[in-house]
């Protein structure tokens, strides 16, 4: 058979896609785009919250765990410049781990106090806290119990909150503690 290669396919047969077939890819490829554009969105907020929250509890073992080492008192504050304490600042600007020496309260960063770590602000969101500082004791307290809601534009549907108990320890909660939705302005 003169001109056929294989198993029996024509060398001369036309390749390509008629244009029903090539309008049933383009159908295909737009409901699969269209259905999965919103779940990436959705996933991508998730790991940008989520990124945040999870660097807000390194900061709170950060504190907790050097105010042990150190047998003094370690603090954390929101910050917006990354070398001052400011407790009216917005949590979201970003925040500061620091060695208190004159254990002041609220906190302060204040000269010769040793400025451990600087966290960048969140700029997907915003922070909304029970306390303005948290200050963290040698013996793995923190004095008084704190929430900081993680909140973005879904609201408090979405939200994420950090919960820290008297002893320091912090864990992650999707609900306020009367089991309703977290605070979101």
């Amino acid at each position: 058979m003169a001109g056929t290669r294989g198993r029996g396919r024509s060398v001369d047969a036309e390749a390509g896609w008629t244009l029903l077939e090539l309008l049933a890819c383009l159908l295909v490829i737009g409901i699969v785009t269209g259905w999965g554009l919103p779940t990436f969105a959705t996933v991508s907020r998730n790991a940008a919250q989520t990124s945040r929250v999870n660097l807000f509890i390194q900061a709170v073992y950060l504190a907790r765990s050097e105010a042990i080492k150190r047998n003094g008192v370690v603090s954390l504050c929101p910050t917006s410049d990354g070398a001052t304490c400011q407790p009216a600042a917005d949590w979201r600007s970003g925040w500061l781990v620091f060695v208190n020496t004159d254990r002041d309260s609220p906190a302060a960063l204040d000269p010769g106090e040793q400025l451990l770590r600087v966290y960048e602000p969140w700029d997907g969101g915003h922070i909304l806290s029970n306390r303005s500082t948290l200050s963290f004791r040698p013996f793995g307290q923190v004095g008084v119990t704190a929430t900081v809601a993680f909140c973005d534009d879904r609201g408090a549907a979405a939200a994420k909150a950090v919960i820290i108990s008297q002893t320091g320890r912090p864990r992650i909660a999707t609900r306020s503690a009367s089991g309703g939705q977290l605070p979101c302005l």
